[in-house]
C-alpha cells in the first residue's frame, strides 16, 4: 500500500456489515482497518494486489490519466467492496486514490482467494454479489445514455430507490458526478422539477410526485 495511511487491527464490528459477515473466519479474522486522508494513494498502477478493500466511510476511486493529463474515473466507492477485479488480476491496471477522508477494511488477498476456492457457500455468495454489481452497472450505463438531466434523475430514483422515493447517501455535488452532470445543472433540474410539481424534496430525501389527473 502506497500512502502513509494509518492501520489498526480489525475490530469486532466487522460483523455489522452484511457482506463482510459472510466472510469465512480465515479471512475476517485477518482483516485490518485502514484510515486514509483525502488525496492518499491506496495503490498504484502495476502493483500486485495484496488486499481487497471494503469502504465503510468516505470515498475511494479508481483513476487513470489520459495523455493530456486528464483524470479518468473508473470507479467511485463510498460503501462496499472496492477494486473487486483485483481478485482475478496479478496487478492493478489503474491507481487507487482516496477522494475524501476515508476508512476501509482491507482483507488479505491470498486468504480471500483460498476461501473462494475451498468454501462453496462463500463462492456462491461472492458470485451473487458480483451479479448484483453487474445489474447496477447496466442501470448506470442506461442512465448515462439518457439525454436530459431530469430523465437521469427520475431513472436514478426509480432504479436505486423504493416506491419512487430515495434517501441520498451522498452530497448533491457527488451525485451530480455519478449522473454525469455538473452540479449547477443538477441544482437547476431539481429546482425546476420541484417547482413544476414533479418532485418533492426534503434535504437529501427525494420523492417523485404522482401526476395529478385532470379534474
Amino acid at each position: 500500500m502506497s500512502s502513509n495511511h494509518r492501520t489498526s487491527t480489525a475490530p469486532a464490528g466487522i460483523a455489522a456489515y452484511p457482506e463482510l459477515a459472510l466472510l469465512p473466519e480465515a479471512v475476517a479474522g485477518r482483516a485490518r482497518l485502514i484510515n486514509f486522508d483525502a488525496g492518499d494513494v491506496v495503490f498504484r498502477n502495476g502493483e500486485p494486489p495484496r488486499g481487497l478493500y471494503y469502504v465503510i466511510h468516505g470515498e475511494l476511486m479508481l483513476v487513470r490519466h489520459s495523455k493530456s493529463g486528464q483524470q479518468i474515473i473508473l470507479q467511485r466507492t463510498r460503501a462496499g467492496f472496492f477494486a473487486e477485479a483485483s481478485v482475478e488480476s496479478g496487478s492493478y491496471h489503474c491507481d487507487g486514490v482516496a477522494r475524501a477522508k476515508s476508512r476501509a477494511y482491507v482483507l488479505p488477498m491470498e486468504a480471500f482467494k483460498q476461501a473462494l476456492a475451498r468454501d462453496p457457500a462463500f463462492h456462491a455468495a461472492w458470485r451473487k454479489r458480483l451479479a448484483g454489481e453487474i445489474r447496477r452497472l447496466r442501470a448506470q450505463c442506461e442512465r448515462l445514455a439518457l439525454r436530459s438531466a431530469q430523465e437521469r434523475i427520475v431513472h436514478f430514483i426509480e432504479s436505486e430507490g423504493s416506491g419512487g422515493t430515495i434517501e441520498l447517501d451522498r452530497s448533491l455535488k457527488s451525485w451530480a458526478l455519478d449522473l454525469g452532470l455538473t452540479h449547477e445543472t443538477l441544482y437547476r433540474a431539481l429546482a425546476h422539477m420541484a417547482q413544476s410539481g414533479k418532485l418533492v424534496r426534503t434535504a437529501l430525501r427525494l420523492r417523485l410526485a404522482v401526476p395529478r389527473k385532470p379534474g
